[in-house]
């Protein structure tokens, strides 16, 4: 696994999903390799992080740091080579490896990492980085792009320009790739029209560890507990959307709004939201905290105002805890809802009061969108069924390069 970001040098879903892959392949036989960049996320963060994650004993992390601290990084995202990372990348891979995955990679290796290596190469799509220097398709940090203005854009989001963009690096390094991943069809689609010429798969996130049977006391209890709330949960930035939430809630008097997470916005955000006795400020929980949220909540509400790549992971970890979700219709968040029939779309506040009123006065049409996400949850977005559908991809790759054998799941090798 190559990642420019992995736990507990994270910040959002992408390092997560990451770990979670690299376990689960573990737990069941196979050894994981996971390289990240730890310069990047002190880049970013100022600070280490505070939080431990646990690793299967298979799998092993190789953290990098460079001599040169931020400044490689910062060349990475600039020329697009991992220049002062190079000698320590290329030494991991040359231990052999029968897959190489492939995740956010813009500040550990940029494209030409995609050349390193030899074996089955997979890209999983986190972001919008193969087609968008922002990541997000947040033009001008203000709305979702659908008329690019790259470099524009790249000076207003505070972003260097990149020059290897306007080179073939890119278009050169993605002939290397066996497969890409696209966690939804919004995403894959996007991808096409924006001009990726390579082939991608439609392959979604999966949750794990989050399911447990709850007994009857712990289940939804249509608010008799307590006040009932609505739950945001997420990184507050601009582009989560969720300071078009807070002036709903300061004059909606049937529930209140709990938020869970950091983030740059947050200052703005807590202004926003000041004297209302409604909204309330949780901080970074952990995923236990969150599921015990989730459990009670009335609803989940993502109100994303940006195209994201990926549904986010909180949507299937509430409908493994039986809870519906309220989501804005755009992009592939939508797609969540449609297939799974687990919870609502809005577009206007007024969609999205109407909502909430209903799941508030009605808790039996709550329980039945829960019930529903539940039952998707199974089918789609477990672990087994990922990684079901990601060995049948890889025994698909492996077949159409020829004269090579590749092993079972029943015969673990290196990931």
């Amino acid at each position: 696994m190559i990642t420019t970001f992995y736990p507990p040098y994270n910040f959002g879903g992408d390092g997560i999903f990451v770990h979670r892959l690299s376990n689960e392949l573990a737990q069941r036989g196979h050894r994981v390799e996971v390289i990240h960049c730890i310069d990047a996320y002190r880049l970013l963060s100022g600070h280490e992080p505070s939080q431990n994650y646990d690793h299967h004993p298979n799998v092993m992390v190789h953290g990098l740091k460079s001599r040169f601290g931020f400044l490689s990084p910062l060349a990475t995202q600039q020329t697009g080579f991992p220049l002062f990372k190079s000698a320590q990348i290329r030494r991991i891979l040359d231990k052999g490896f029968d897959v190489i995955h492939y995740h956010n990679i813009s500040l550990v290796g940029g494209p030409k990492i995609l050349e390193y290596g030899d074996g089955i190469k997979l890209y999983t799509m986190h972001d919008y980085w193969l087609v968008c220097p922002t990541h997000v398709l947040f033009r001008y940090n203000r709305a979702p792009c659908t008329k690019p203005h790259c470099f524009l854009c790249s000076l207003v989001c505070k972003q260097p320009p990149q020059g290897w963009r306007y080179s073939g690096l890119l278009k050169s390094a993605v002939r290397r790739v066996d497969a890409f991943i696209a966690p939804c069809s919004f995403a894959k689609e996007r991808h096409q029209q924006m001009g990726l010429k390579a082939p991608i798969v439609l392959l979604p996130h999966f949750v794990s560890g989050m399911e447990r049977q709850l007994p009857l006391s712990e289940q939804y209890q249509g608010g008799s507990s307590g006040e009932p709330y609505f739950l945001f949960v997420g990184r507050l930035e601009k582009l989560k959307g969720l300071q078009t939430l807070i002036p709903v809630f300061r004059n909606y008097p049937r529930a209140n709004l709990l938020i869970a997470g950091k983030g740059n916005y947050e200052t703005r955000l807590r202004q926003l939201a000041q004297g209302s006795p409604h909204i309330r400020f949780l901080g970074h929980l952990s995923h236990q905290e969150i599921q015990s949220l989730c459990r009670q909540a009335v609803a989940l509400i993502v109100p994303s105002i940006n195209f994201e790549v990926n549904p986010p992971l909180v949507i299937k970890e509430a409908f493994s805890q039986r809870t519906p979700v309220v989501v804005r219709d755009l992009g592939g968040m939508s797609e969540v809802i449609v297939e799974s029939g687990g919870g609502c779309l809005y577009n206007t506040d007024e969609e999205l009061i109407a909502a909430m009123d209903r799941l508030v006065a009605d808790s039996s049409h709550r329980n039945e969108l829960g019930l529903n996400g539940y039952l998707a949850y199974k089918q789609k977005w477990t672990a087994e069924v990922h990684l079901q559908q990601y060995f049948t991809l890889i025994q698909e790759v492996s077949k159409k390069r020829e004269g090579r054998t590749f092993w079972k799941e029943t015969n673990p090798h290196p990931v």
